[in-house]
């Protein structure tokens, strides 16, 4: 209920019924669905953050490639509990190497293979 007090001897009352709708199961933790988000800031120098949801527990595999299709880091393989999760990427290959200016992209693969999703992002130095 909402109450308006006009300064006047009775109060008026008005009942609201709220709906809230969203890609959230009931705990607000877990989405509903696997998905990969687009990284930020997209242009990046020299960091960038990836975000991803589990729907549920999984073995997970998060690559960049270069634009060639030449994997240049790992940055997860391992199991991940159900949830939304986030990982920067600083722009360096599997060696420590700093990467050039251009196009990448990065591929969320689970350990069972139902979900594969792919994502540009673009360095730029």
């Amino acid at each position: 209920n909402i109450v308006i007090d006009t300064d006047v001897e009775d109060d008026i009352f008005i009942p609201v019924t709220l709906t809230v709708t969203g890609l959230l199961s009931d705990d607000s933790t877990i989405p509903l669905e696997n998905h990969l988000s687009g990284n930020y800031p997209n242009p990046f120098n020299p960091i960038t953050t990836i975000k991803f949801g589990l729907k549920e527990n999984a073995d997970v595999r998060l690559v960049i490639y270069n634009s060639k299709g030449q994997k240049v880091r790992t940055l997860i393989n391992e199991n991940r509990e159900a949830g939304y999760h986030q990982i920067t990427w600083n722009g360096k290959d599997d060696s420590g190497r700093v990467t050039s200016s251009g196009i990448y992209f990065y591929k969320l693969k689970t350990g069972d293979g139902k979900f594969s999703s792919t994502k540009k992002m673009i360095l730029m130095k």
